[in-house]
């Protein structure tokens, strides 16, 4: 895939997926066997629990926006660095449960995607 391919399946996913709140389009973006590593311990996530873990950030923080600071790419990988910004209105299952504090939340997210056949097939970072 050329580089402004894989920086607009980036964008896409971004987009759609996190600022339209479209859990839907994780179908077409992520590949069938996708792998999502949010640490070194943790087992990783497939891509139904991609889905999981985005609609609980819905839920958990309904106005979540996030803003790409940064966007590289090179040969099959894709690399993105974007601030998160959302209010916490709800119950984050990924905290253990913490009680919504309705606090404006910011966070700075730096992910790395490989990309396989058009889709995101390996996904290191936090979004």
């Amino acid at each position: 895939m050329p580089v402004e391919g894989l920086k607009a399946l980036a964008r896409r996913y971004i987009e759609v997926v996190w600022n339209q709140k479209d859990s839907a389009a994780l179908d077409e973006l992520l590949a069938p066997d996708y792998k999502r590593y949010v640490s070194a311990t943790a087992t990783p996530l497939t891509r139904e629990g991609q889905r999981q873990r985005v609609s609980g950030f819905h839920n958990a923080f309904p106005d979540v926006h996030f803003t790409i600071e940064d966007l590289f790419a090179e040969g099959d990988r894709v690399v993105f660095r974007a601030t998160l910004r959302g209010t916490h209105e709800g119950v984050f299952p990924f905290m253990q449960g913490v009680p919504p504090t309705g606090k404006q939340v910011t966070v700075s997210v730096l992910d790395v995607v490989r990309v396989e056949g058009g889709r995101f097939a390996e996904h290191w970072g936090r979004a």
